[in-house]
């Protein structure tokens, strides 16, 4: 009888654990789903169909209580994310000065992205055009979004 009830046990403590600490589904859970199952199937062989029936429905039972019971907690408060991200990975080139006919100069080689430095603001851009080398005059084409595009500027 001593077993049954540890194999019950260990079983909802470790799918408890798997469901909380362990992300995914891996080892902890199927050691869980195995003793809770020996368990079980420990008390239908040793106890009769009746205690198996009711063990059977306790830990059944005992599963949802233990779920109920850490879901009501502030346990998912702890670990859930409480902050909204709200920031932009760029802004707009229109925003830093930048509009199509600007020039500037290539700060890294271009192939066929790299850094340009246009009105004194470093941005990253693409080459409309095979490779630009460092140290070229380039001029904004054309402005997508956040990319600038670039070719080499005739002098």
């Amino acid at each position: 009888m001593g077993l049954i009830i540890t194999l019950i046990i260990i079983g909802i403590m470790l799918l408890l654990l798997e469901l909380l600490v362990i992300p995914g589904f891996g080892i902890t859970g199927i050691l869980g789903i195995a003793a809770l199952t020996g368990g079980i199937i420990l008390s239908y062989t040793t106890l009769g169909t009746t205690a198996g029936h009711l063990t059977l429905f306790l830990s059944l039972a005992g599963c949802g209580v233990a779920l109920w019971i850490i879901m009501r907690s502030k346990t998912w408060n702890r670990i859930s994310l409480k902050t909204n991200i709200d920031d932009k990975v760029d802004v707009l080139p229109e925003q830093k000065g930048i509009k199509t006919g600007d020039s500037g100069i290539a700060l890294t080689r271009l192939a066929p992205m790299g850094k340009i430095r246009i009105n004194n603001v470093d941005v990253e851009a693409t080459s409309r055009e095979g490779i630009i080398n460092t140290g070229q005059t380039v001029e904004v084409v054309k402005i997508d979004g956040t990319k600038i595009i670039v070719k080499t500027k005739d002098i």
